[in-house]
């Protein structure tokens, strides 16, 4: 086993040049020698604990656990991996029509400024759930009641699952995969290395989960019929339970908390949200094509669709946010600055559609 450790994430992009031929996981192109882990260590303060408590409490957490044995899928048997890889518009290529170094482009060339920039995008989905591993685990070790610590680590299966989709995805279909966005590195390495439990389920259930979810919706809507609407259809399902535990069970925590420690809750929440629309900006791809990364910036963000794809991001964290008590007097300017606001009186996710949620795993 070759493993090369690292202090700081790979730069450059993997390129998987043969993915076409990949066999399957009873048949891997790779052999034993060919694989190289490349691993960067981190520390954590985790304070773990024990439930001697065994008694089931009949709550809705409870309800989401059973739920996702039921609902387990498997990435080799239920994803139609002959179906076509649509190459969606990605809606960051408006922005530049009229930047010279893309505009000066010929066809060709536009079709794979728009192909980097869905595998960038496909390749953070990729890092944000195997940092979503991780975190799942730490709260199954942390999470101080019976029934969460059971379905923190029914979730940490659900992450293990979205990792190898989105690995195979990219691997077998795109060719192209990123290193992680330093935005969402810096994230994940604050609720990895975080001794507090809920902070991590602030940072994880509500702010990443939440924008995933978003996310991932967004991009379903542009994909249907393609290997990518039938991924993201499963992986959905799993996200929308993680989001509802999350909002479940940090409602009744907050309301023990005292006020000051609202506030720290309340601000790392800000914080993290900050973080979490900056690793929206692509910009590994403007460094792939040899454009001037700083300008390239400036003018994906005067971009009027992604300032509004941004902010609609959070339609979901938002309402989640108020609602477990943390969309507070002293945050709430702050949010309004960045004009996420509007989504406050949106629908939060304490209430799940069970019927909806519980449709077997074919069904559309």
């Amino acid at each position: 086993m070759d493993i090369r450790h690292v202090s700081t994430p790979p730069k450059g992009v993997v390129e998987f040049p043969e993915y076409a031929e990949y066999a399957g996981p009873d048949d891997p192109k790779l052999s034993p020698a060919d694989v190289k882990h490349v691993v960067e260590i981190f520390n954590t303060p985790l304070t773990g604990s024990y439930n001697w408590d065994y008694s089931v409490q009949d709550d809705r957490i409870r309800k989401l656990y059973e739920l996702g044995k039921q609902l387990n899928w498997n990435v080799e048997v239920d994803i139609d991996w002959t179906l076509p890889m649509q190459e969606e518009v990605a809606p960051d290529v408006n922005t530049f029509l009229n930047y010279e170094p893309y505009a000066t482009l010929d066809d060709a060339g536009k079709k794979e400024v728009n192909h980097h920039l869905n595998a960038w995008t496909l390749s953070q989905f990729l890092h944000g759930e195997q940092g979503a591993l991780l975190v799942a685990s730490q709260l199954a070790c942390c999470a101080p009641s019976y029934n969460a610590k059971l379905y923190a680590a029914s979730q940490t299966f659900d992450e293990a699952r979205h990792v190898e989709a989105f690995n195979k995805l990219i691997q077998t279909r795109i060719g192209h995969c990123y290193p992680i966005d330093p935005s969402l590195k810096f994230l994940l390495d604050k609720i990895l290395t975080d001794p507090r439990w809920d902070l991590k389920f602030i940072g994880m259930q509500l702010v990443i989960e939440g924008f995933a979810l978003s996310a991932f919706n967004t991009m379903k809507m542009v994909s249907e019929g393609s290997i990518v609407g039938e991924l993201l259809h499963y992986i959905i399902r799993d996200e929308a339970r993680h989001v509802t535990f999350g909002v479940n069970y940090l409602e009744a925590f907050v309301q023990t908390l005292s006020e000051q420690e609202k506030e720290d809750r309340a601000m790392f929440a800000y914080e993290a949200c900050v973080v979490a629309r900056e690793r929206l900006i692509p910009t590994g791809v403007f460094e792939h094509f040899g454009w001037n990364a700083d300008e390239a910036r400036e003018v994906y963000l005067k971009g009027p669709l992604i300032s509004q794809f941004r902010n609609l991001l959070f339609n979901r964290i938002i309402p989640n946010l108020r609602r477990i008590g943390l969309l507070t007097d002293a945050v709430r300017p702050k949010f309004e600055e960045l004009g996420l606001l509007e989504f406050e009186h949106m629908p939060d996710d304490y209430d799940i559609d069970w019927a909806e949620i519980s449709k077997p795993l074919n069904a559309a």
